[in-house]
């Protein structure tokens, strides 16, 4: 089940759908998507409903959404010298930054808080390529909603820069699995050490490990490197996580 929302924030109302297992009432644990940058498409909305089909209420956020109205995005035309394409993709890249993210995230958070079909005290967040390190961002900000994080081919979440998600660490409760891609630029085996050692230094449970010949992008079924045997088991272990964290427990 798919619905097409509003969410409103500080400086507008945001684009979103929510997808929920079926039409029942809920409530169901809540989940948030954090796109890749080809942004919104028919990919992540599969995305969104197989892990609804898992007994999640899933948000999906435009982050472009400052940008307004925009076409489909070809990501081969835009990194293909298409001049359109590469302003197009430049254009929604600009729209948003690490601050606008966060007030998205929280208005997402109120977001979940108010409909009841959403159990929204814990949720757990999910995202790709530029997603992958707003997720992190998200539990570091946010930790006291964010009970599980998951980062695939995410990058740039262990940099120099002040606000690179790794210096929030000592803020992050919630348990996180980051995959990053192989030979991946944004996320390299230094990186990768760097966030690993932060997050062990400050007691987070997680995992952070590069899995070999998956390449960046792997997960939607739309990308080019497309890997289906990476893609399964980042389904296996994302759903995995959440289940652990948010999944109410059964007494035997």
């Amino acid at each position: 089940m798919r619905e097409d929302v509003s969410i409103p924030t500080p400086d507008g109302d945001a684009r979103g759908f929510v997808f929920t297992p079926d039409a029942d009432k809920g409530p169901w644990p809540a989940a948030i998507i954090y796109m890749d940058a080809p942004a919104i498409r028919p990919a992540m909305f599969e995305m969104a409903g197989r892990l609804a089909k898992a007994g999640y209420y899933v948000l999906l956020p435009d982050l472009f959404w400052r940008a307004g109205p925009y076409p489909p995005l070809d990501i081969k035309k835009a990194f293909g010298g298409d001049p359109e394409m590469g302003a197009l993709f430049q254009k929604l890249r600009a729209s948003t930054d690490p601050e606008k993210q966060m007030v998205d995230t929280k208005a997402c958070l109120d977001f979940l808080d108010r409909d009841p079909r959403a159990k929204a005290d814990k949720v757990g967040v999910t995202g790709y390529c530029m997603g992958g390190s707003i997720a992190l961002r998200a539990a570091g900000t946010f930790p006291d909603r964010i009970a599980a994080a998951a980062s695939f081919h995410g990058g740039n979440m262990a940099t120099d820069a002040d606000n690179s998600p790794h210096r929030l660490a000592d803020r992050i409760e919630a348990k996180v699995l980051v995959a990053g891609a192989d030979e991946d630029a944004h996320f390299d085996e230094a990186q990768k050490v760097r966030l690993d050692a932060a997050l062990k230094d400050a007691g987070v449970d997680a995992e952070v490990s590069i899995w070999k010949g998956a390449k960046h992008g792997w997960v939607p079924t739309d990308m080019p490197v497309y890997n289906p045997e990476a893609a399964e088991r980042h389904w296996r272990e994302l759903i995995a996580l959440f289940d652990e964290t948010l999944k109410e427990k059964v007494a035997a």
